[in-house]
């Protein structure tokens, strides 16, 4: 990215996704997040016309699939049984973030139908050169996933928990659509937080003290360790967005006596907040939800956020509002057995990812009689 002009990416990718900022992408670079001693060697695709950039690609040469999010592992242990290297692969991805959005940004003046053959020939030429596998496309929104798709390329489909704000006035109005055993368990976890004697802070990006974010990046790091792991990112990727891009963060920070016992990061879009990191000092009942979720919720409505995406996994967020929504990637398997033989498993995988989306979606706490949330589409 540091050879990528910042402002000629950034006017193509824009602000209402912050994971594609070019300030975002270069942090994970020098950091050392994405490098090739993390598996995650950067070859950006960039479109150009003479001398301007007119479109571009996030791209990485992976030699694994750590930080991903959609599971891969068997099959390249398939490849590995019949005696076929899986790695190198091409990934089109935001590393260790697990949210949809634009992958391929265009100038007006281009479009994606006359675009998108070129760089799919592109792509598969990069792959002949240096003999990958594969290439995957994860996370695209609807519209990018709709426009992809076609016979070269395989659709694979997922499920995550997001919050949708309904035009509510207050948390309290937010409750008024949940059935009153949902409502009260909701309302039990908030006072719990509080009769611990924890209180919040919740902090633009702007206003976070070195000191809080030194804090945060001890509670992140932590959720990692006590689980004997390393953590994908380090205090410099943190340290470098407060100082690049800190009006698209949030930090809610916890205390407790006056000593701050836990933290979440939030990344601000145009219209949807994202929850990406987490950590605590120590165990609080219900604490993770209400710094994770509640606290959340509460931004959203307050300031106008229409959705609340809050990451990969999580069955737990259902009963607090969180509603199953599809999720999808896209694959270029370059082995046509292989290729025929992953086609089978994603179209098995997808009936039993749609039959369980619907059935997660009947435990959501909505009232029936609003008629209110449910397995969302695109």
């Amino acid at each position: 990215m540091a050879e990528v002009d910042r402002h000629a990416w950034n006017a193509l990718v824009g602000t209402s996704y912050p994971f594609l900022r070019h300030e975002f992408l270069l942090a994970m670079e020098t950091s050392g997040a994405t490098s090739t001693a993390s598996g995650w060697t950067p070859c950006h695709l960039l479109l150009e016309s003479g001398t301007a950039l007119v479109g571009c690609l996030p791209l990485y040469v992976r030699s694994n699939s750590y930080g991903e999010y959609v599971f891969d592992w068997a099959w390249a242990d398939a490849y590995r049984q019949h005696g076929l290297a899986y790695y190198p692969k091409l990934v089109s991805a935001i590393p260790f973030t697990p949210c949809a959005g634009p992958r391929l940004s265009l100038a007006p003046s281009l479009e994606l139908a006359t675009v998108l053959p070129l760089v799919l020939e592109a792509i598969i030429a990069k792959a002949d050169a240096l003999g990958a596998s594969s290439w995957h496309l994860l996370f695209p929104e609807a519209q990018q996933k709709s426009r992809f798709s076609n016979s070269h390329l395989l659709l694979r489909t997922g499920c995550q928990y997001q919050w949708f704000n309904r035009g509510y006035t207050n948390y309290d109005d937010y409750l008024s659509t949940l059935t009153s055993r949902k409502r009260k368990n909701l309302r039990k976890e908030r006072t719990q937080v509080s009769e611990q004697g924890i209180v919040f802070r919740v902090l633009e990006g702007p206003d976070v003290s070195p000191d809080q974010w030194q804090a945060f990046y001890y509670f992140y790091q932590n959720t990692y360790l006590v689980r004997g792991r390393q953590p994908y990112l380090n205090a410099s990727f943190f340290t470098t967005l407060a100082q690049t891009m800190p009006e698209a963060l949030l930090l809610v920070l916890a205390y407790r006596d006056d000593a701050c016992v836990a933290g979440a990061l939030f990344f601000k879009g145009s219209d949807t907040l994202y929850g990406r990191y987490w950590g605590s000092s120590e165990e609080f009942q219900f604490l993770h939800f209400e710094t994770c979720y509640y606290q959340g919720i509460d931004y959203c409505i307050s300031h106008g956020y229409q959705r609340f995406d809050s990451g990969a996994q999580g069955e737990h967020k259902i009963q607090r509002g969180f509603e199953p929504v599809p999720t999808w990637s896209l694959h270029w398997i370059a082995h046509p057995q292989f290729r025929a033989a992953i086609a089978r498993f994603v179209e098995e995988e997808e009936a039993h990812i749609n039959a369980y989306r619907e059935h997660a979606a009947g435990f959501l706490p909505f009232r029936k009689d609003l008629n209110v949330g449910g397995a969302n589409g695109e």
